[in-house]
């Protein structure tokens, strides 16, 4: 990285949101760098097609990180700093560069943190984990109704997060575009990315369909240990 409840018909993600990048410019050199995704781009299918898969991760997300290269290129003082610092800095970054270095920052630690949840099984988590969501939501099914709703309710493009405390209170949260928590400097558990390009190419408008398949592929040992992180105060995504 560095070295309401949900509609039958989601709102076109054009409306009131980032335009999103339907294409990787040629490659920017700079700090930051796209992640691999940590398994095959049909590990998801058919939750989600590895066509989606390969397009959203080798075109989307590495628009956003060239992106991101190419606005701090000239700016020393903004490409030194980790990606959640300079999120949760957004008013000390360059009036001219801000609003790039915003929805591309965004986008490169919200999808950072995406490809690392998936690739699992769903289910449910266990530990402590599953002990946090019952003390904070009540249920895990609670959470997944509360979080469909939240993800069918964002106008456009956008994410629904569950986000986590130092102490490991859970909380649930949306926000458009490529806006995150951290820039709050809050800490995302995980979340779902609900612009149409995640989806559309099998769900095409039905977003509702997508948020509840979207669980079947979730790998909740992996939230797991970002619940674990975010306790030792090691997690910055």
């Amino acid at each position: 990285m560095h070295a309401d409840a949900g509609h039958a018909q989601a709102a076109p993600e054009t409306t009131g949101a980032a335009p999103a990048p339907a294409a990787a410019p040629p490659a920017a050199t700079g700090p930051f760098t796209l992640p691999p995704l940590p398994y095959p781009p049909d590990r998801n299918a058919p939750s989600i097609d590895a066509e989606t898969m390969s397009l959203h991760h080798d075109k989307h997300h590495a628009a956003y990180v060239n992106n991101l290269n190419q606005a701090v290129a000239g700016h020393p003082e903004v490409a030194a700093k980790p990606l959640h610092e300079i999120l949760a800095n957004l008013n000390s970054v360059p009036e001219p560069i801000r609003t790039a270095v915003r929805n591309n920052a965004g986008g490169h630690a919200n999808h950072s943190m995406f490809w690392t949840i998936m690739g699992g099984k769903g289910g449910e988590p266990t530990g402590e984990l599953k002990q946090a969501i019952a003390r904070d939501f009540g249920s895990f099914a609670t959470m997944q109704e509360q979080f469909n709703a939240a993800g069918g309710k964002v106008f456009g493009s956008g994410w629904v997060f569950v986000t986590v405390t130092p102490d490991g209170k859970l909380a649930m949260v949306s926000r458009p575009n490529q806006d995150t928590p951290l820039m709050e400097g809050g800490r995302v558990l995980f979340g779902n990315d609900v612009w149409e390009h995640a989806y559309y190419l099998t769900y095409r408008n039905r977003r509702p369909d997508y948020l509840k398949a979207w669980w079947s592929v979730v790998d909740w040992g992996k939230v797991g240990e970002r619940y674990a992180e975010a306790k030792t105060g090691k997690l910055t995504t």
